[in-house]
């Protein structure tokens, strides 16, 4: 994966900008700060104080007013629609240990107890997806 961030970082015209680090996020040191930090489809796969943890983290590794970009399936609050998000929470439920999908105000809650403000939702339209940009202060 990271070798297709590289590629797709270098055919955007940002490839001297962009630094992949390869190992466990749970083990691994964050050195430095980071302008920004992809988070995608991984926070559906854990427990909430697991994400907790990791977002305080990498909250901690991003420079003042960097941000955090999350991507996940995010179901209504009444966690049965739409159909997908809704759908695929019972498969987090099914296929990993403490993961589940994370209503929005379950997602914002979160991010913004590990320190981030400013949290902005996108429906990632036509995917079943939804992004939240998040930003330091």
């Amino acid at each position: 994966m990271l070798s297709v961030a590289e590629r797709r970082a270098d055919a955007a015209g940002i490839g001297s900008r962009f630094r992949a680090v390869p190992g466990d996020i749970f083990e691994l040191p964050l050195e430095g700060s980071y302008d920004l930090i992809l988070l995608p489809n991984f926070v559906h796969h854990f427990a909430p104080d697991v994400c907790a943890r990791l977002l305080r983290k990498l909250h901690a590794a991003l420079v003042p007013g960097g941000r955090l970009a999350t991507v996940e399936f995010v179901p209504n609050d009444d966690r049965v629609s739409p159909a997908w998000p809704a759908m695929f929470g019972l498969v987090m439920l099914t296929m990993t240990p403490a993961g589940r999908t994370y209503t929005l105000p379950e997602l914002l809650e979160l991010l913004e107890d590990a320190g981030f403000s400013r949290n902005t939702a996108f429906a990632l339209k036509p995917t079943p997806q939804t992004l939240v940009v998040s930003l330091t202060d």
